[in-house]
């Protein structure tokens, strides 16, 4: 009934924290967004948004902007801001409104918190591990993070450009974390010689796995080889890591996802060598302390038609999509790399091939290529984004740990459970390259599940639902909400993207309470009491949206419910005449309360509702 929460892989209640913005109570908002959500001031920049894919506003005109609207709270009292009491109510019972599942704060710790301290290994201090490190020390447990390299965040850090997420935050959010009692151990990867067994044997009881993809995919064609064919992973680790990567004056980026988008934009910013010109202006490169200028011949290059391409499927990417072209950006589509051409072991061209399609009949990613179409196009450098893989060779057979063909952890989906006992996987690991949030959420079951391992117990939760009538004089909606348009986030100038620059700022708050108050409110429901109605039709006649209809029971279709049943079970009325039905199409409703205001009987009203999981725990047989 809430569509935007139903789709966010944490269940934050947007929704809720979106009405909470409109109505200038933005500390509770913050509290809401951040209850299920340890990245929460990340998300509000970078995360992909299901929700707002599911938004039933988008049905209508536009989805509300819900991710932008997190960071205008975030910047308010999250990690980045100056609030630090804030930061923590979070831990107060009750503390955020709105509809809460188990592993929202503060139900988690209310429900969760034990005194045994169980040594719990985390592999990899990305998004996963890290919200699974978070949720397993509120609870109790003593949680080391092992991390490969020398920096935690995973392919937060490592992956996604400075210009969308800046390293001071992504620092403030993992000290945050670190703070509620997990150990971060940086330089120490899992290896053949250093691996499951050795953790078990330093009392570990149980493991989450949750290494991201380090590897980029390579193009087995002709030319793979040659000097100027660079992973998209691999370029952006290194310039995320401030190593300059010489790219020449023209750059091919192969591929149409996210990290496509992130390796042409990143690509649009970096330095060319001597004697190519641009027509961006310079910026401080923080990695090098130099004035650069940007590559100014960027194409992207895609199996897919446009309407095809990944990131055209999200909200988040068509806005995505518009910056990239706003920066000069080409797209060539429809078309595949057929060969590599170089000279002395250098890139120079790409010969390429027509797509007829790229997906069959039936849905499935199967190109038909074109032979009649063949072109070359001059190249410096090509970046290759076709998919990462992740390095799981410090698995040994003697671990138990099963793999899938794909050569990502097999995994109970529902629990995370891996082949091995007190193993568990989320993440790319188990999954391959996925959204950010998504990955939080992987570690926030993870830690669910572990913990009923190691107590050898299962959680049951239990729903409490509070519904309540709004008078309906006293139900108001916010002047033409049905008719503001959704505007995207403020961005800096594009004479100013260069570097590291970061493109997108926050709503003002004016900005912020005009896009919350296109919320449809889904928490509130049009109620039809049927014994109140005088068939009168006036609801149906006021609707804007024309989403309420009387009809005859004769022609309503009730999932195999025949008319005479119906009949039989409320009765003909007292002069014999016909039963009638109400129906709404509650996609389109706009919660405009008209239809209430409207009803002489008080047969439709207005009503609000919430829900909370609470928990007990109950005792698994054949606990360990």
């Amino acid at each position: 009934m809430v569509p935007c929460q139903a789709a966010c892989p944490v269940r934050t209640d947007a929704g809720r924290y979106v009405q909470l913005i409109a109505a200038g109570d933005y500390e509770q908002a913050y509290l809401t967004a951040r209850s299920p959500n340890p990245f929460a001031s990340v998300c509000g920049r970078v995360c992909a948004a299901p929700c707002e894919d599911r938004c039933r506003r988008g049905k209508i005109d536009a989805p509300v902007s819900i991710r932008a609207l997190k960071r205008f709270v975030t910047e308010k009292y999250g990690v980045e801001s100056l609030a630090p009491e804030t930061q923590q109510q979070l831990f107060q019972i009750h503390s955020d409104p709105g509809n809460k599942t188990v592993w929202h704060l503060p139900l988690l710790r209310e429900s969760r918190r034990q005194q045994t301290r169980e040594k719990v290994a985390v592999i990899g201090a990305g998004p996963a591990g890290l919200s699974c490190a978070h949720d397993l020390a509120l609870m109790g447990y003593a949680v080391t993070v092992f991390e490969g390299s020398d920096t935690p965040g995973g392919m937060m850090y490592h992956g996604i450009p400075e210009f969308r997420l800046t390293r001071s935050l992504i620092h403030k959010e993992i000290d945050r974390i670190l703070e509620m009692g997990a150990e971060l151990r940086l330089n120490a990867p899992l290896t053949p010689e250093f691996g499951l067994k050795e953790l078990r044997e330093q009392g570990y009881e149980a493991v989450f796995l949750s290494v991201g993809t380090q590897r980029g995919r390579d193009l087995g064609i002709e030319g793979a080889e040659l000097d100027g064919v660079i992973r998209a992973i691999d370029y952006l680790l290194n310039v995320n890591n401030g190593y300059r990567v010489d790219l020449g004056g023209k750059v091919v980026v192969i591929g149409g996802g996210f990290v496509a988008f992130d390796a042409a934009r990143m690509a649009r910013r970096s330095a060319p060598e001597e004697g190519h010109s641009s027509d961006l202006a310079p910026a401080l490169d923080a990695a090098r302390s130099a004035l650069r200028a940007g590559i100014s011949d960027v194409t992207m290059m895609s199996l897919e038609s446009l309407d095809e391409l990944p990131v055209m499927r999200t909200a988040q990417g068509k806005e995505e999509f518009e910056e990239a072209q706003r920066e000069g950006i080409r797209f060539l589509t429809q078309r595949s790399a057929r060969r590599f051409i170089g000279a002395n072991g250098r890139l120079k061209q790409i010969e390429l091939t027509g797509v007829r399609r790229t997906y069959d009949d039936s849905g499935r990613f199967n190109p038909e290529f074109d032979d009649s179409v063949r072109e070359v196009v001059e190249a410096d450098t090509v970046i290759l984004a076709i998919g990462q893989q992740t390095d799981l060779s410090f698995l040994k057979p003697e671990d138990g740990v099963e793999l899938t063909p794909q050569r990502t952890v097999k995994v109970d989906r529902q629990t995370l459970a891996t082949s091995a006992a007190g193993i568990y996987a989320g993440g790319d690991a188990a999954f391959g390259p996925r959204n950010l949030i998504e990955a939080v959420a992987n570690g926030k079951q993870a830690a669910l599940s572990i913990d009923n391992y190691l107590r050898g117990v299962s959680g049951m939760p239990e729903v409490r639902l509070r519904i309540s009538k709004i008078r309906t004089r006293e139900y108001t909606t916010s002047p033409d909400y049905d008719r503001l348009e959704r505007e995207a986030p403020p961005s800096i100038d594009l004479k100013r993207r260069t570097g590291i620059s970061e493109v997108e700022t926050a709503y003002s708050e004016e900005e912020a309470r005009r896009q919350a108050e296109r919320c449809l409110m889904c928490h509130i429901q049009t109620i039809y009491d049927a014994d109140k109605c005088v068939l009168c039709n006036r609801c149906v006649d006021v609707c804007p949206e024309y989403c309420l209809k009387l009809i005859p029971v004769e022609e309503a279709a009730l999932d195999g419910i025949t008319a005479e049943e119906i009949r039989r079970s409320y009765g003909d009325s007292a002069d014999g005449g016909p039963l009638s039905v109400m129906i709404k199409d509650d996609d389109k409703c706009i919660r405009c309360g008209l239809c209430a205001l409207r009803c002489p009987t008080d047969a439709m009203t207005m009503e609000v509702f919430f829900y909370e999981e609470s928990e007990t725990m109950a005792r698994q047989g054949g606990a360990r």
